[in-house]
């Protein structure tokens, strides 16, 4: 599958801008009470996406990163005016009845999502087949749901009467809350053909490979990113990281450990020697100023004694 092929197959299958990423629903819910408004609806949404992609991918290079949403909605803006002029010229009946939805083609999240996800990036060729590709999914699935609408709310598809004079119509799919009703039931069936795909082992995992992020919490997750700092990260000059040398680890030196001296031996004198002999004998020694009164004591001691033994 060549390059031109892919982006064909991927905007009007794997990522239908309606079924699967759910964009564009202003113009969806609105202009799809007949199949004749969504296919018209759908191919102005096609011309306009379309010719935007080639034109912002041909200048990708000359719009500046600041100013490029600007810019895009200029160009927009430039094809959306050619257009009305186009369709009120050649169709003033379409023209009427797609009426204000005209001029909504500028602000349309389909196509400032292409230009700025696709187009912005990538060369003439390949932009100009995906806003080919989206904007025929774009129109495949208007025209689907306003088919519906109009056979159930009206028994014609296309204008021309197809069901019999014993149908009712059911009016309340020609209103407003018929395009939520069909919308619904042909997602339904969808995921039903995705999950019976699965089952068979068969990759579906690119089938609705879009952002599927909830925008009133997204924060910087998905789209924020290409909005934001996103020309200071472009332009952002590489700076080497210059090696540095490695660090030699020094050695650890080994604590020198100071001895402890251990404490000298107390050498014993001799009076020390001579107290513990007294000690021993259970004598009490006397001061040396006590002496005299030792001697007088010990004579009348012995005064005593020879007394008594006479």
């Amino acid at each position: 599958m060549n390059k031109a092929t892919e982006r064909l197959y991927n905007g009007i299958i794997k990522e239908n801008p309606t079924f699967v990423l759910t964009l564009g629903m202003c113009p969806t819910l609105a202009v799809t009470t007949s199949a004749m408004n969504g296919l018209g609806m759908g191919l102005s949404t096609t011309f306009v996406l379309t010719l935007s992609n080639l034109l912002i991918s041909a200048l990708r290079k000359v719009i500046p990163n600041r100013v490029r949403i600007p810019s895009f909605i200029v160009i927009v803006a430039s094809f959306v005016t050619i257009l009305q002029l186009l369709l009120e010229a050649y169709l003033p009946s379409l023209n009427s009845a797609l009426g204000v939805y005209i001029p909504l083609i500028v602000v349309n999240c389909i196509i400032l999502g292409r230009a700025e996800s696709f187009a912005y990036s990538n060369p003439v060729i390949p932009s100009l087949f995906d806003g080919l590709g989206m904007g025929l999914g774009f129109s495949f699935a208007l025209t689907i749901i306003g088919a519906v609408r109009e056979l159930v709310g009206s028994g014609k598809f296309f204008n021309i009467t197809v069901m019999p004079a014993s149908f009712t119509p059911i009016s309340i799919f020609v209103l407003a809350p018929g395009a939520f009703f069909v919308l619904a039931f042909l997602t339904a069936i969808q995921n039903l053909i995705k999950e019976k795909m699965a089952a068979k082992g068969k990759d579906v995992s690119k089938i609705g490979s879009g952002c599927a992020q909830d925008c009133a919490s997204c924060g910087d997750s998905a789209c924020s990113k290409r909005f934001y700092d996103a020309e200071e990260k472009k332009e952002a000059p590489k700076v080497e990281k210059v090696e540095q040398p490695e660090k030699v680890e020094k050695k650890e030196e080994p604590v020198k450990t100071e001895k402890v001296e251990k404490p000298k031996k107390v050498e014993k004198t001799e009076k020390t020697e001579a107290a513990d002999k007294v000690d021993d004998l259970d004598m009490i020694s006397l001061d040396d100023d006590d002496d005299t009164l030792g001697s007088e004591a010990a004579k009348a001691a012995l005064e005593i004694a020879e007394k008594e033994d006479e």
